[in-house]
């Protein structure tokens, strides 16, 4: 007993000094429930501890199970490298990780603490990254947590598996689960490194009371449905999504049958007919398998377990996560060209493309996406592109959980547009703009996380740093409070019977708004 009580000691004395290292002179280390890990000084007196493994490597007969209690560990680890990046294809050229090659062994976070101590009690952000389900990396810089720990908060990046890796149901699996489910193994995995933090963050000086989840495109649909799951809710205290939600028509989960049956028809074009052989298929040829044409669709599950029933039908009943909620979108999420596939923005190919998307709604769509000048196209094929793309199923979120969570819900729009040219012309239409006019798809997270420093692809100006620094505030303030508002920061009122949005851009400020029409039109649309 006595041994018991000095190796307690030690451990409480190791987490107390933790943080008292000179900046960028000694490594730091601390216990955790795993063992004791060293990660890094940074000079800005931040600490951070990369690529700490927070569930067993699913490989060979753990792949396509949920994550698996670790193996506690002997000595020091370091934790000064990022790990593993998820097995995927290069299918974004704006992804550029600092890990250390791709593996199916990848299930790894990264902390990054401002603390002292681990007696502070800090607010915690656990951040998911974007890609489809089908990429991304918690290394990427965009994502760096250092810019946000500076703001007084203990942030994460987590790595979850992707693609077939992650979302594969079968027959086979699901009678091997306890659970009788299969297939959301990605999700399951947010799911176990959230109880991680619960379970280890304190030795960080976090507060496991006070964790906020936050995540942009897969990673803001990702925050839906860990508010959803009854595996997760009790574990968040806070949500933020940047564009996207487990709303139809934005990656909506299927049900258990008929994702089974698509994992039984991946196998058989992979020429791996059955469990045993798809688990002894190489990962690389697994994952060459899966990225050809039509071989696999990624998607997540109503299987019973993680997800009772749709993130809709939970929202709806009241059933989700009751905590505080911030989310919005950009204003121009994907370009016009998504909507009119390759023909000239004129208002005839335009109104002939409305045509035969809405026949017997034609008229209707026109007046809420009018075209009668290629300037009207351009921005209102944008607007439709981006609205059944993304942010219909982000309003629809945000409209639900206002109305049932008794909770504040904060809406944004981000506008900022890429620094750059303008227009460009365009052979027999005048001219057009460069990309298009506003803010794209993901252009807002280097905003949010305050690391515009790490994109060089772009030559950032005042303005981008002033906007950035008041995305980055109202992000910090609402993880330490569940209210984004702050000293010297336009005021952002929470949803009400009259919606107010904060219009985050050149001259950020709150504003009524203005086009409720169009959701409550497409709601309408996906409820038939």
């Amino acid at each position: 007993m006595k041994r018991i009580q000095i190796l307690v000691f030690i451990a409480c004395i190791i987490s107390a000094r933790l943080f008292a290292q000179n900046p960028a002179s000694k490594p730091a280390q601390l216990k955790i429930s795993a063992g004791l890990i060293e990660g890094t000084v940074e000079a800005s007196g931040i600490t951070s501890f990369k690529g700490i493994p927070f569930a067993k490597p699913p490989v060979g007969p753990l792949r396509w199970k949920a994550p698996q209690p670790l193996t506690s560990w002997t000595g020091i680890r370091k934790a000064d490298k990022f790990a593993h990046n998820p097995m995927q294809k290069k299918v974004f050229g704006d992804m550029g990780f600092r890990s250390a090659g791709m593996s199916e062994d990848c299930l790894y976070l990264n902390v990054w603490t401002p603390a002292k101590t681990a007696k502070e009690k800090l607010p915690v952000l656990v951040y998911f990254y974007g890609g489809g389900f089908v990429a991304g990396d918690g290394s990427e810089a965009r994502y760096d947590g250092e810019n946000m720990a500076k703001k007084g908060i203990v942030t994460l990046t987590v790595n979850y598996r992707l693609g077939v890796f992650g979302f594969m149901a079968h027959p086979e699996l699901s009678k091997e689960s306890a659970q009788h489910s299969s297939g959301n193994y990605g999700l399951l995995d947010q799911n176990a490194a959230l109880k991680w933090v619960k379970e280890n963050i304190s030795s960080f000086g976090g507060d496991p009371k006070r964790v906020t989840i936050a995540g942009e495109s897969a990673g803001s649909i990702s925050v839906s449905a860990q508010m959803a799951s009854p595996l997760s809710k009790d574990l968040i205290a806070g949500a933020i999504g940047e564009s996207g939600a487990m709303i139809h028509p934005t990656l909506a989960p299927i049900p258990l049958e008929q994702a089974e049956k698509n994992g039984v028809a991946f196998g058989s074009k992979a020429g791996a007919a059955s469990l045993e052989a798809l688990r002894n298929l190489p990962a690389d040829q697994l994952l060459e398998e899966a990225s050809k044409p039509g071989a696999f669709s990624t998607a997540a599950n109503v299987d019973g377990y993680f997800l009772p029933k749709t993130p809709l039908e939970i929202f709806t009943e009241g059933k989700q996560a009751l905590v505080p909620l911030l989310a919005g979108w950009n204003s121009a999420e994907v370009p016009f060209q998504a909507l009119m596939w390759g023909d000239a923005p004129t208002p005839e190919n335009y109104s002939k493309k409305i045509k035969q998307l809405y026949p017997d709604h034609t008229d209707q769509v026109l007046k809420l996406y009018p075209g009668k000048t290629q300037e009207e196209v351009i921005a209102s094929a944008t607007a439709l592109a981006s609205d059944r793309f993304i942010v219909y199923s982000t309003w629809k979120w945000l409209d639900i959980h206002h109305k049932t969570s008794g909770k504040p819900v904060y809406r944004y729009l981000f506008s900022k547009s890429k620094p750059g040219p303008k227009v460009v012309p365009i052979e027999g239409a005048g001219t057009q703009p460069a990309e298009f006019d506003g803010a794209p798809h993901a252009f807002e997270i280097e905003y949010a996380m305050g690391n515009l420093a790490t994109n060089a692809t772009y030559t950032w100006t005042a303005d981008d740093r002033k906007i950035s620094d008041i995305m980055l505030s109202y992000f910090a303030n609402f993880i330490k409070t569940g209210n984004p508002n702050g000293s010297a920061l336009p005021e952002w009122s929470p949803l009400s019977n009259t919606v107010q949005l904060m219009n985050i851009g050149i001259n950020t400020a709150q504003e009524a708004e203005k086009d409720g029409a169009r959701y409550l039109f497409l709601d309408q649309m996906y409820k038939k």
